[in-house]
């Protein structure tokens, strides 16, 4: 019999973890897990809860790969519609980049702005990722020592002018200093040179946009970053896969021993490019969805271990800049507000793929916990933090881009059916709901 004192206890027939899915009863006191037990095991506890038949207990998700904008660019998205749409979809942590905000996020005091900017405005817990910009090298160490999870830079043109990208020689000079730190730097690796010489012809063709920016300026870029972290043994992470094309340099560095990370976003997971329609602006991002054949090799990326992560990529904007009055790929803004519908789209889209529960836990919790030293997070564990997401793998809903949480209304999921329904979510040991603004920041462990 268990002599584990708690606050509250959940029991769940089908509790998730990244090994697998099985019975187990938790126990929790404060803000922590304090116990794993086998199902239905004796706990003294103030409360106890049990998970209805039919829906699983999943560790509360980690998106890394969220722009939320603020301060500076509040009107495309902030801190409270931002967490507000996290916590719909199942997510208890989000790290939000040092871009789209004005200014960004390349030294301490623009740091601190974005500290201050979340006050009382959190609905889940929410770290920070530092800038690496052309000339701020002598502040990357500040920013590692004030907790930022690591450092974000761009090979190409980021599509705001205030945050430069860095010419292949800069990046490696930034990484022999990551290196010194023990950092990583998380790299949107495509080549300019090869951007620049890609057809540059636009309008409300998708396959236009398309081919301004082909896979091999994917390839290409990774395959300098690779070089890079080759010889300085910085640790890199790949943003946003697109091209399966780079998937077999990456596998070959794995097996090298560099230290390369990857991920990819549930909407290279569900969309391809000869499903979407002239004008459909919704659907641009960077780097761009690609064929059908390209998605399932990414697929199969993921379940082969050569793709970690996923993250959202939440990139949203105003409607009227996404030009929808004109469909013009070339002019509308590059982005897809997705961080509310990550886990029921790669859900929904992995069922052809034999993907199971416990490989999202894997995805989208553990890996980019253990991968970014974000603390206490990822999986439900003793000495974690009581981080869950009480979710109905059977259940369907439609897309309404009027019913999400964030900012402004427009998304290429709009009118989608989707399977998978975030019914509970509990915040550090509190179940939370979208008033609730019980998140916390949180920095690197």
């Amino acid at each position: 019999m268990s002599t584990t004192v708690a606050n509250l206890v959940i029991h769940a027939e089908k509790t998730v973890f990244p090994d697998g899915v099985r019975p187990a009863t938790i126990a929790i006191k404060g803000e922590r897990i304090v116990a794993v037990e086998p199902f239905g095991a004796p706990v003294n506890a103030d409360k106890e809860f049990t998970v209805p038949q039919g829906q699983v207990l999943m560790p509360g998700l980690l998106d890394s790969h969220v722009h939320v904008n603020e301060p500076g660019r509040t009107q495309w998205e902030g801190y409270e519609s931002a967490t507000r749409a996290a916590l719909a979809g199942g997510i208890t942590t989000i790290l939000d980049m040092p871009l789209n905000s004005d200014p960004p996020t390349v030294d301490v005091d623009k740091l601190e702005l974005k500290r201050t900017a979340t006050a009382g405005k959190l609905s889940v817990d929410v770290g920070f990722w530092g800038g690496a910009v052309p000339g701020n090298k002598e502040d990357l160490a500040a920013l590692w020592e004030k907790g930022v999870f690591g450092f974000k830079c761009f090979t190409a043109h980021s599509g705001i002018d205030e945050y430069g990208c860095l010419p292949y020689g800069e990046i490696e000079e930034d990484l022999e200093e990551i290196s010194r730190l023990g950092a990583v730097m998380i790299v949107h690796a495509e080549d300019p040179e090869i951007l620049a010489g890609a057809p540059q012809k636009f309008g409300p063709r998708y396959a236009d946009y398309l081919a301004s920016r082909p896979p091999e300026a994917e390839n290409a870029a990774i395959e300098r970053v690779l070089e890079a972290a080759r010889k300085t043994g910085a640790r890199v992470h790949i943003l946003h896969l697109s091209s399966a094309q780079a998937l077999e340099s990456i596998q070959r560095a794995k097996e090298e021993g560099l230290h390369v990370t990857v991920e990819t976003c549930p909407h290279y997971l569900t969309f391809a490019a000869e499903q979407i329609p002239d004008g459909a602006t919704e659907y641009k991002c960077a780097p761009p969805l690609r064929e059908e054949a390209n998605r399932r090799a990414l697929w199969e990326g993921l379940k082969s271990g050569i793709i970690d992560h996923i993250a959202s990529d939440h990139s949203p904007c105003t409607v009227d800049l996404k030009r929808k009055e004109s469909g013009d790929f070339g002019q509308a803004w590059g982005g897809v507000s997705s961080v509310q519908l990550g886990l029921p789209a790669v859900w929904t889209a992995g069922q052809e793929f034999g993907v199971e529960l416990s490989d999202i836990a894997r995805w989208f919790a553990a890996n980019p916990a253990r991968t970014f030293n974000v603390n206490r997070k990822g999986s439900i564990c003793a000495g974690n933090d009581a981080d869950f997401t009480v979710f109905d793998p059977e259940e369907t809903f439609n897309v309404d881009v009027e019913s999400l949480e964030h900012k402004n209304k427009i998304s290429p999921y709009h009118g989608r059916t989707l399977r998978g329904v975030v019914h509970t979510t509990i915040l550090r040991g509190r179940t939370v709901d979208r008033d609730s603004m019980h998140g916390h920041m949180i920095v690197r462990a």
